[in-house]
């Protein structure tokens, strides 16, 4: 089954809204959180990332033109849907330079919204290609999955029979034997194929900065920190997060990372909210954590956190047979960067 995307519609006309909940989950595409005021909607939004946001301008307490700029400081990737009554050219203007989709007044077509929120959802998922620059990540195929021994198939075939499940896998090899190949076969074989593959190599990151590359940060939480940013965890939201080199991971971080698989919910740097996101978390590794776990450098919870189903990498002197049909992939791919 597909992920759904994340809907939270915000108005304080509550029969509607409710009726609407209703027909937006009949299609089976959407998962729909109700606000019944602006208030309630920010408080929401500080608990849960969403992919969209349908959103009233005049309710009680908090309007919604201070929702959307709450939403443009904070979660600037979430898109969103003016639904109104007001629509007079003042309020439309405002609300787009704030970062609204799209402006649609009351009262609407049903099949008409549908089509907008799929604009909407399609615009979010062009922005995170950009950002995760997938022409970068395309170029690692299914199709580089080069080998015929028994122990690589071996090791495909499990992978493939893991891959419609949500359980989290260890891949353990040596540097150059495919690890995160097989992470990406997962993923494009997986339910959640269809959503975003997000690679970090934490022993390239930083101690300091890998905390906030994979939870993000608020505005001010440090130095130049201007505006708020996503974490690399909200970017795959409903997708995959690879962590490569997971037993890199500094003994600070650790159990920022074991609370996160094991719940789902995380804190920005420099917030006190916590917000939740549906991820599958694959982790590769080219050290035995077994002795790291011996020698106090890596946690045995999270071990066994990221070890639900591993997956062991063989290197090439156990694979000789694969050569000749490596060599041949890898000189045919050469003349084809010469020759384009």
């Amino acid at each position: 089954m597909s992920q759904r995307d994340q809907i939270l519609i915000v108005d304080d006309e509550t029969q509607l809204i409710q009726l609407l909940k209703i027909e937006l989950e009949e299609t089976e595409k959407y998962s729909v959180d109700l606000a019944f005021d602006g208030a309630e909607a920010i408080t929401a939004l500080q608990k849960k990332v969403y992919d969209l946001i349908l959103l009233d301008i005049k309710m009680p307490r908090v309007s919604g033109m201070e929702v959307l700029k709450f939403l443009q400081e904070n979660y600037p990737d979430s898109q969103v849907i003016i639904l109104s009554r007001y629509s007079d050219v003042k309020t439309v203007v405002e609300s787009i330079k704030l970062g609204a989709y799209e402006f649609i007044g009351k009262p609407y077509d049903f099949d008409e919204l549908l089509i907008v929120i799929e604009r909407a959802l399609e615009r979010k998922r062009l922005f995170i290609k950009n950002r995760l620059m997938e022409n970068e990540l395309s170029k690692v195929s299914t199709h580089e999955i080069i080998g015929s021994s028994p122990v690589f198939k071996s090791v495909v075939n499990n992978a493939l029979k893991v891959a419609s499940s949500d359980v989290s896998i260890l891949i353990e090899g040596a540097s150059g034997t495919g690890k995160e190949l097989i992470a990406h076969l997962i993923h494009k074989n997986s339910p959640r194929k269809g959503s975003p593959f997000v690679a970090v190599n934490c022993a390239a990151i930083p101690d300091t900065l890998l905390e906030s590359e994979l939870f993000g940060y608020e505005r001010g939480a440090f130095t130049n920190a201007y505006t708020a940013k996503a974490g690399l965890v909200e970017v795959a939201n409903g997708g995959t997060l690879f962590l490569d080199e997971v037993g890199d991971i500094s003994s600070s971080i650790q159990p920022k990372l074991l609370r996160f698989l094991e719940t789902g919910n995380f804190r920005r740097v420099g917030s006190t909210n916590e917000l939740h996101v549906d991820i599958r978390v694959i982790s590769a590794t080219n050290k035995n954590l077994s002795k790291e776990i011996q020698n106090g450098n890596f946690r045995e919870d999270l071990f066994y956190r990221i070890n639900t189903f591993p997956l062991s990498m063989p290197l090439l002197k156990d694979r000789k047979e694969d050569i000749p049909e490596l060599v041949e992939f890898f000189l045919t791919k050469k003349d084809k960067s010469k020759n384009p």
